[in-house]
């Protein structure tokens, strides 16, 4: 049996704290094979009735890129439109997407049709297949940390246009595009609470005891 001592516990709380959702990225490429590591430590994470959905893209072509790219000012330009007046300043102002400088882009999806697991455990939530894809992008989230690599989701996308640009299988449903690289700079703080847009709160505003 494997034990964690108070020094692991410790450190494993500072990645914790220390893991960011990044925007501002070096240009430095990754080492070879980085983000294949990081799969593998994806595909460790558990998976409803070991049914392992997901599904990973990486994107190299420089077409698809920019046609993602394009896709996010579309969909950005239309999120600004939702708000008015000093939100909508502050929304204008933030930097929502590290796209055009993360040197690896990521996509990832749920195959929702897979017969891997024999559909255990999704007969009454069949919603936890892709909450088991998004449980394996946590835990490459700070694999990637630990190793000095930033990421980060970009929410702010057609899934359908998505699709089209990745030719992927239309039983596939896109969960998140992920923008890798080191990051220009570290913090302890979100960036949005930085900017203002929101705070963290305390763990107690969302615990309820029956």
């Amino acid at each position: 049996m494997v034990e964690f001592d108070d020094a692991f516990r410790q450190q494993l709380h500072e990645l914790f704290v220390w893991r960011r959702d990044v925007r501002r990225f070096r240009s430095d490429p990754l080492p070879d094979g980085a983000i294949d590591r990081l799969i593998e430590t994806a595909c460790l994470s558990p998976s409803v009735g070991l049914s392992q959905p997901w599904r990973f893209v990486i994107v190299d072509d420089a077409a698809r890129r920019r046609a993602v790219i394009d896709n996010f000012r579309a969909c950005n330009a239309d999120a600004l439109n939702c708000y008015s007046g000093e939100r909508a300043a502050r929304y204008a102002a933030l930097k929502l997407s590290g796209l055009e400088q993360a040197p690896g882009h990521l996509a990832v999806f749920a195959d929702k049709a897979s017969d891997i697991g024999h559909g255990l455990g999704r007969a009454t939530m069949p919603e936890t297949t892709e909450y088991s894809v998004v449980a394996a992008i946590t835990a490459m989230w700070l694999a990637a940390r630990a190793e000095g690599i930033g990421l980060g989701w970009v929410s702010i996308l057609n899934p359908d246009r998505i699709h089209a640009i990745l030719d992927v299988p239309s039983t596939w449903k896109f969960i998140a595009y992920l923008c890798v690289g080191y990051p220009e700079a570290e913090c302890d703080q979100p960036e949005l609470e930085r900017a203002k847009w929101e705070h963290r709160r305390e763990a107690s505003e969302f615990t309820l005891r029956r």
